[in-house]
């Protein structure tokens, strides 16, 4: 299964943009542009979270904008703005980006505390322990 969407105007919701998000079981692919292209490529492995968030005048035009947070270099917040199926999309997004960390058998790991792991400092600071 795939999506294909285009990035909407918020006049009317219309597609009057150049900016076209193509979301594949394994990969996000952002194209811009007009004179001046750009693709963008995101493996849905990297993404650790989503947000989906809708405005009220995204709501009354059924738009909704898609953050997928993650581990991609050269995009960190990669953002789906005014798409239509946007619940739907952040829900596959979710699903299909747990499934290819577990095909890659991926560990994603967080440090919570924001400072170096406990071994590291204890390395440091004799004292620690």
């Amino acid at each position: 299964m795939a999506y294909t969407e285009k990035k909407r105007s918020m006049f009317l919701g219309l597609p009057w943009t150049f900016t076209t998000y193509k979301i594949t079981e394994e990969l996000i692919t952002v194209k811009e542009g007009l004179l001046r292209k750009t693709e963008n490529d995101c493996y849905m492995y990297k993404i650790v979270d989503v947000r989906l968030e809708t405005s009220l005048l995204e709501r009354i035009l059924g738009l909704g904008t898609v953050h997928c947070f993650g581990g991609d270099v050269t995009n960190p917040d990669l953002i789906l703005r005014h798409i239509k199926n946007a619940k739907e999309i952040k829900d596959f997004i979710l699903h299909y980006s747990e499934d290819q960390r577990l095909k890659r058998k991926t560990l994603n790991t967080q440090n919570i505390s924001g400072g170096p792991g406990l071994g590291h400092m204890a390395a440091h600071d004799p004292c620690m322990f």
